[in-house]
């Protein structure tokens, strides 16, 4: 069991998300279990219901000791972190392995991407132009040094740099408006708004106060129909970030109503348990992968401007076996 007292941050949230903010290794499914065997206490009194909380309230969290610490093994050898996919001579572009965290953090040691990188390539220089999670898969760029870290982020603060990935879904996704994206694909635009709390996020249809609005582009590629549980269609999408908040794609698309296969998050347990692995075991990861990267017209004053116009690509590597 832990407990906390209510901050003013976490004042006037309710219980669930309140105790995300304070352990942000627990997640929103753990705690509506426990709401549902009335492990969760405030001031002392058992809730069954995620009620909102005050500031000064202590909130009892009624779990083993061993769901507080997060220290998930990692599965992947360090030899399969990544493979590269380009180089120059400031950049190295490379297709980073589900279950490889792309920096040090608490229990996660040396078994990180960047420390892998910076060990095989003999440059401790080398460092991180942005981020993906943990178990999803796909392309990171980084840069060898100081200067092309801080061209390569300004790429990404002028939107000079598209990200899009894949991802398997349940469900035919059809909302949102017809745009046309920098390379003349014609995708569907969806919009919402996102709350975070710790380390999970909400998304909202209706902006709340703190909310970040979130924008999404997708396509669908393939169809794959009546192949997930109740006879459901499975989708494999691609999607393009307009906006590049925390978690957003899982979230959004989830919340629309197409979680993503494989997403212990925002996804749902008796959709991830359907399915099986290639190996026919359980799915392991999140069905979602980095794909694509599209440069933009980069001013000549960028030491990157020789890559304008370019565009990097994978092939997803899901992990599902679909029947039929």
């Amino acid at each position: 069991m832990k407990s906390f007292e209510v901050n003013k941050d976490q004042a006037g949230k309710h219980v669930v998300r309140a105790a995300i903010m304070e352990f942000p290794m627990l997640t929103a499914g753990q705690l509506q279990k426990a709401l549902k065997h009335k492990d969760i206490r405030v001031d002392g009194k058992k809730v069954s219901s995620d009620v909102e909380v005050a500031l000064g309230q202590t909130v009892e969290v009624w779990l083993p000791d061993s769901v507080f610490e997060n220290t998930e093994k990692k599965e992947k050898p360090a030899k399969d972190a990544y493979k590269v996919v380009a180089e120059t001579d400031d950049l190295l572009i490379v297709n980073k392995s589900q279950g490889i965290p792309v920096h040090g953090g608490k229990g996660v040691g040396t078994d990180n991407l960047i420390d892998i990188v910076r060990k095989d390539t003999h440059n401790p220089n080398m460092d991180l132009c942005h981020r993906i999670d943990m178990n999803t898969g796909g392309l990171i760029m980084l840069a060898k040094n100081k200067d092309a870290l801080e061209d390569a982020i300004a790429l990404f603060k002028d939107d000079l740099l598209i990200k899009r990935y894949r991802c398997l879904v349940l469900g035919v996704p059809t909302e949102g408006e017809n745009v046309i994206c920098e390379d003349d694909a014609i995708m569907k635009e969806v919009s919402a708004y996102l709350e975070k709390a710790g380390n999970q996020v909400f998304i909202h249809d209706l902006e709340q106060k703190g909310d970040l609005p979130v924008t999404s582009r997708y396509r669908v590629i393939n169809v794959y129909k009546g192949v997930g549980p109740d006879g459901a269609d499975v989708s494999d999408i691609e999607v393009e970030l307009v906006t590049g908040r925390m978690h957003q794609i899982r979230a959004q698309f989830a919340h629309m109503g197409y979680p993503i296969i494989g997403d212990g998050n925002y996804g749902r347990n008796k959709i991830n348990t359907f399915f099986k692995s290639r190996e026919g075991g359980k799915v392991k990861y999140q069905q979602l992968f980095a794909t694509t990267l599209i440069l933009r017209k980069i001013p000549k004053s960028n030491r990157h401007f020789a890559m304008s116009g370019r565009k990097f690509s994978i092939e997803p590597r899901y992990d599902v076996k679909i029947r039929g």
